[in-house]
């Protein structure tokens, strides 16, 4: 499939050091896609370049049209945060006008490799995901979430030839997802079919862990194959799966807040 061409960027005037109405909370009904809810005590803009920054991530590189539209941002108001960003090496720019990460994101993610808590955790879930994955036959992923929005951090796939496949690395939304619904309920299981994506259907558990990160195990498939037989053995071998890693992490003494 062919990308359009992005819009040419606004050029800068001296009216862009004025802050656009459509930033202005008043003006707007709803949360932009991609934007936080306002907080009062994070000051404006920089909960706009912070949007942004995500954005772009969570696309991986997109132009400044997507980003203003998602952002709910003016162009100009846009290009300036875009730039910003650029400047300090957060995001890069090509020839074609997209932004992407750059030079000093890439470092300092360098720079926590192996030594995060997401990489520990992920290492000392991989043995359960292979098991749970050859147990049922179906893909097993681990994600984790901030609150507004869960990764897939981890995977095993599933050894048949038509299996889930893709979703480390991708955000998914919470919001009517298996995956919202578990981090909402720890120890529960939570399943759901065509929340994310059509046909495809997600078994969710989450761990009971204190502090801010919500961490979940979730059973990924096409939904033929998630009969009421075949739900039960999953959500059997999903429930020995969460508590073995949970069982493994308080033994560990890992710091999962």
């Amino acid at each position: 499939m062919t990308t359009p061409a992005p819009k040419a960027p606004p050029s800068e005037s001296p009216t862009d050091s004025v802050e656009d109405a459509s930033e202005d909370p008043a003006t707007t009904s709803a949360t932009p896609e991609g934007a936080t809810l306002e907080d009062p005590a994070v000051p404006r803009s920089v909960g706009r370049v912070l949007d942004l920054l995500e954005i772009v991530l969570a696309k991986h590189a997109c132009n400044l049209t997507h980003a203003a539209q998602s952002a709910g941002l003016t162009p100009t108001t846009t290009l300036r945060y875009l730039r910003a960003l650029e400047l300090r090496g957060y995001l890069a720019r090509d020839a074609a006008g997209d932004y992407s990460a750059g030079s000093t994101l890439l470092r300092l993610a360098a720079s926590l490799r192996d030594r995060s808590v997401i990489d520990r955790l992920a290492s000392a879930a991989q043995p359960h995901l292979d098991r749970l994955a050859e147990q049922t036959g179906e893909s097993a992923y681990l994600a984790i979430s901030d609150g507004r929005i869960g990764t897939y951090v981890a995977a095993a796939e599933s050894p048949r030839a038509i299996r889930h496949v893709g979703w480390v690395g991708q955000d998914v939304p919470l919001e009517n997802s298996a995956l919202g619904s578990a981090l909402r309920s720890p120890g529960q299981v939570v399943d759901r079919t065509g929340a994310v994506e059509d046909d495809i259907t997600a078994i969710s558990r989450a761990l009971p862990v204190e502090g801010t990160l919500g961490i979940a195990v979730s059973i990924v498939g096409p939904e033929h194959r998630f009969g009421p037989e075949e739900r039960s053995d999953h959500e059997t071998a999903l429930n020995q799966a969460v508590e073995a890693l949970e069982r493994q992490l308080r033994v560990t003494g890992e710091d999962l807040a």
